[in-house]
């Protein structure tokens, strides 16, 4: 009896001091995760992020700060953790290798919702498609086209290309391509078209439209009109000017012959 006394004391005297700094080790630094882990939240709760990247994030530091407080508190203890670095290193390679896709996705997405380059309801095209955000998850960005399909881009696909973000600005420019034959007085088909956009209520007075002759084809002179509206009418003024056009046209006898270059050099895509 008198032998394990004396062991346990002289355990105590090797041991005991290193137990209870590791023990303080331990509490003060899972108490700084928490501290950190919740300024964390509060940060990315006022920037408006997604709640979901939120809680990831905020918990993922907290897993991450523990760790490295468990080790410190082992080492301590004087245990080497040297070993036990590369193992759960190595576990982290492997594991990055196989999910190294989703992570790529995960990445992107959290970079998209941290950056916004676009929001839910915008028209954007990128990656090869377009249309309207209808949802932004962590993996994946959901469009709808405007013959109501979905398509569903994973969101690492979608930052490795340009985007182009039809809805961000307030007012758009809408181009058009016009036509007149040889034969016709440039003056009266320029008068015409800046008489019409005039009557159009939904073009805007600032900046004024661009009416000119952009090229002497083969068997046309080609107009650009170019009139600014606000993003919401772009397709009724474009659909409603290409129309009346052709009816003022019709009109005045200003004839409209077939262009024989490709005019989608002169369209802005959407």
């Amino acid at each position: 009896m008198k032998d394990l006394t004396a062991k346990l004391w002289e355990f105590l005297a090797i041991y005991g001091l290193k137990i209870i700094v590791a023990i303080i080790v331990f509490i003060v630094g899972r108490w700084l995760a928490k501290l950190l882990r919740g300024i964390t939240q509060k940060v990315m709760t006022k920037k408006k992020l997604d709640p979901t990247i939120v809680s990831f994030a905020a918990n993922f530091i907290y897993v991450l700060l523990l760790m490295f407080v468990i080790l410190a508190a082992l080492g301590q203890l004087g245990i080497q953790t040297t070993s036990l670095i590369a193992v759960i290193g190595a576990a982290g390679l492997a594991v990055g290798l196989a999910l190294q896709g989703s992570l790529a996705n995960f990445a992107a997405g959290f970079l998209m919702i941290i950056f916004r380059p676009f929001k839910v309801g915008d028209y954007i095209e990128g990656a090869g498609v377009a249309g309207t955000v209808e949802e932004i998850q962590i993996f994946t960005t959901q469009l709808k086209t405007p013959d109501n399909k979905i398509i569903i881009i994973p969101n690492a696909k979608l930052t490795a290309d340009n985007i182009t973000n039809y809805s961000t600005k307030e007012t758009r420019r809408v181009d058009l391509l016009v036509c007149i034959g040889y034969g016709d007085d440039i003056d009266n088909a320029k008068k015409v078209i800046a008489g019409l956009l005039a009557e159009d209520e939904r073009i805007l007075k600032d900046p004024p439209p661009t009416i000119g002759v952009v090229e002497l084809a083969d068997s046309s002179v080609n107009f650009v009109v170019r009139p600014w509206v606000k993003s919401a009418d772009y397709w009724n003024v474009h659909f409603d000017v290409t129309e009346n056009i052709k009816k003022r046209f019709d009109a005045e006898g200003i004839s409209i012959p077939f262009p024989q270059q490709d005019v989608h050099l002169y369209e802005q895509k959407e």
